[in-house]
């Protein structure tokens, strides 16, 4: 088929279109160069703007902030860390400067420059060089004689290493082997020293500077490595710090030790600013008041490679005063050293080994005086080693000193009325052994009860807590609610939960699930679930002050450092701290202090003598069996007695409560019916020391 030709007309419509749309894209063009030369220009003049400001306004600025960046900052090695000083302004914790000879590693320093090093400067120091071991010496050698030690790798060895079957590790282990025990023994004097000197250099992490020596640094060896550190690259002095104790052990471990930032702790240490070198409290009160303790490092700004200049200086840590009074801590001390090792000697303590004791202001939470001493036998005698601790995790049965807290449920929950009298005789229940009191006490009122020290008053008393009335023999279910409204109670008084004493560590006791009816009544005479020395004596001090759980503390006051001798100003004072207010009463409570009254006061209290009767004390005093594993096995399997005391005194504005626990005081069937008084002559032993003390 022929083509058909399109029309002219058509064609010239075509060119028409292009040359309009040609008019149209060129002035859309135009306006945009127009624009973007506008934008240009005013970039320009605002660059221009900028320069001129730069260059001319802000020039000493910039030349400041460069000059800034161009300088580096380095912190000292340490700073000293706040005191620690007793109530009365006596320093117990200080600090002495250190003279320290360390050496820097250096990436760009050689092993030969580091052997050259180690012969320069180790006849100038005098180190412990009887502690070079053959393997120091060994290292040695292999350093000091590369070339050789490289000749006696094997071909066929340097192939397994190319070929990954033996690591670099391995080589430097055949590399030790092989340096015979003649090339050891041709070291000498010169070479020993340098040895151990190398070693001492290379010791540990890279990063760590290396103690060299900070320990009997003599005036020399310290000038000689200050005065010729520009030319002993990497060797350096300083004056580091160390604690230093004017009281000796007394109240040391709770003092708590400073170290190296623990592994498992550096991360949060890091991230508070930190560095991986720094000492930081690592137990107790050091570690407690870290914030407060640690001082605040020099700052030195780098000028070159050997010159500092020092911008900030150190500032030692702020002091810390503690509640503990260390002259009635000493005493205590020493009461316990005797009084323990005295006891020792006694029939029936075959198992006794340890007494604890707190004093404390019941009306503050202040802490007086805190100890635990231990028994330890050394070729056929006794010595005393400091047992302090156990105060917060060692605890124990504790017998009857809980009654008051056990008489108070009756109380709340109308068991018992005030002045409500009870027959004292044993009580039988259907599948549980005969309990009793010490002895048969006839018909006894509450506070009779308490002065003589009545179970069975406490026994029929949780019956009524339960719903029953008691009949021999009687079959006595309860559930787990009855418990808990006894421990409830007990809770408000510090028994069975932390008393948040400022300590890092702290125990609850031991409770259990298990609610049999037998086990309710010897929970309410002490003789089921466990408690600490610190939990009874937030106890006794709950119970003196009126009711009100306070935090027991060991901390009073932080004061700012300052260069005179005295204290600088006040940060922080602790204040009372009401944990809680027990539920009760006024004259519920009242009823209790009054029975307490007439333990240590009635002419047939038991517990009279363990306060002097002239200071008008009031307490408590608690007999419960234990048990003890005698042969390691795992497995309790002699029964023991342990003894306690609670009290405080005066009695109508007390001054002090007293706690004393002694666990395993006595076998419970010995040779004899002898049971040791230990924990009732310390009691009367320390009480008449704060009486003295504080008249």
């Amino acid at each position: 088929m022929p083509k058909i030709k399109q029309p002219k007309e058509k064609k010239h419509k075509k060119i028409y279109r292009r040359k309009k749309l040609y008019s149209v894209n060129f002035k859309t063009y135009k306006k945009r160069f127009i624009m973007i030369s506008v934008v240009a220009v005013l970039l320009f003049l605002t660059l221009t703007v900028r320069l001129y400001q730069v260059m001319f306004r802000d020039q000493a600025k910039y030349e400041k902030n460069l000059e800034t960046l161009a300088l580096s900052t380095v912190e000292g090695e340490s700073a000293p860390r706040g005191r620690i000083l007793d109530r009365n302004g006596k320093i117990i914790v200080d600090n002495k400067a250190v003279k320290t000879i360390y050496y820097q590693k250096d990436g760009d320093r050689s092993v030969e420059d580091e052997i050259k090093l180690a012969y320069q400067v180790a006849p100038h120091l005098e180190l412990s060089y009887d502690k070079l071991t053959d393997n120091m010496k060994r290292e040695f050698f292999v350093a000091s004689n590369p070339s050789l030690m490289d000749s006696r790798i094997t071909k066929e060895e340097q192939d397994q290493l190319e070929q990954r079957k033996l690591t670099s590790t391995d080589i430097e282990e055949l590399k030790l082997s092989r340096v015979t025990e003649e090339e050891l023994n041709n070291f000498s004097e010169e070479d020993k020293r340098a040895a151990y000197l190398y070693y001492l250099m290379n010791v540990g992490y890279t990063y760590d500077d290396k103690v060299i020596k900070n320990e009997g640094v003599t005036d020399s060896e310290y000038a000689y490595i200050a005065e010729n550190s520009a030319t002993l690259d990497g060797f350096h002095t300083k004056l580091d710090w160390e604690r230093v104790y004017p009281y000796g052990d007394v109240f040391r471990t709770i003092l708590g030790s400073v170290g190296s930032i623990p592994s498992e702790e550096k991360s949060e240490y890091l991230k508070e600013g930190y560095a991986l070198n720094d000492r930081v409290g690592i137990s107790y009160l050091e570690k407690q008041y870290e914030e407060y303790l640690k001082g605040e490092k020099a700052v030195y700004q780098v000028l070159n490679r050997h010159e500092l200049e020092l911008i900030e200086p150190e500032i030692r840590g702020n002091d810390i005063v503690l509640t503990i009074d260390i002259e009635l801590q000493k005493q205590v001390e020493q009461i316990l050293n005797e009084e323990v090792i005295s006891a020792k000697s006694e029939p029936n303590t075959m198992y006794y080994n340890r007494s604890y004791v707190v004093v404390q202001d019941p009306n503050t939470g202040e802490i007086l005086a805190m100890a635990g001493r231990q028994a330890v036998e050394e070729n056929g005698s006794y010595k005393t080693v400091d047992a302090t601790t156990g105060i917060l995790t060692s605890p124990m049965t504790v017998g009857s000193v809980v009654k008051g807290a056990s008489m108070l449920v009756g109380y709340n929950t109308g068991a018992i009325q005030i002045g409500e009298y009870q027959v004292d005789e044993c009580v039988k229940l259907a599948g549980v052994k005969e309990k009793c009191s010490w002895q048969t006490l006839g018909t006894i009122n509450d506070i009779d009860a308490l002065a003589l020290s009545s179970n069975v008053y406490q026994f029929k008393t949780a019956i009524k807590v339960a719903g029953y009335n008691y009949t021999y023999g009687m079959p006595f279910k309860v559930d787990k609610s009855v418990f808990d409204t006894y421990r409830n109670t007990f809770k408000e008084f510090g028994l069975g939960v932390k008393t948040e004493i400022d300590l890092p560590v702290e125990s609850l006791g031991y409770t259990s699930d298990n609610t049999a009816g037998g086990l309710l009544l010897d929970f309410v005479m002490g003789q089921y679930d466990t408690y600490t020395p610190i939990q009874l004596s937030q106890y006794i001090s709950t119970i003196a002050n009126g009711g009100s759980r306070l935090q027991p503390h060991l901390l009073k006051e932080v004061h700012e450092t300052t260069e005179k001798e005295g204290l600088g100003n006040l940060i922080y004072n602790f204040e009372p701290n009401i944990l809680n207010t027990v539920t009760t009463k006024p004259e519920y409570l009242n009823r209790v202090k009054e029975g307490f009254h007439a333990v240590t006061t009635a002419s047939y209290g038991l517990g009279r003598n363990y306060i002097d009767a002239s200071h008008d004390p009031s307490g408590k005093t608690g007999t419960s069996q234990s048990f003890k594993d005698t042969d390691g096995d795992g497995v309790i399997d002699t029964p023991t007695v342990s003894t306690a005391f609670i009290g405080y005194a005066p009695t109508t504005n007390p001054k002090m409560s007293i706690t004393v626990t002694s666990p395993d005081s006595t076998i419970e069937n010995g040779s004899s019916n002898y049971s040791t008084l230990v924990t009732r002559r310390i009691s009367k032993r320390v009480s008449d020391v704060y009486f003295s003390l504080y008249p």
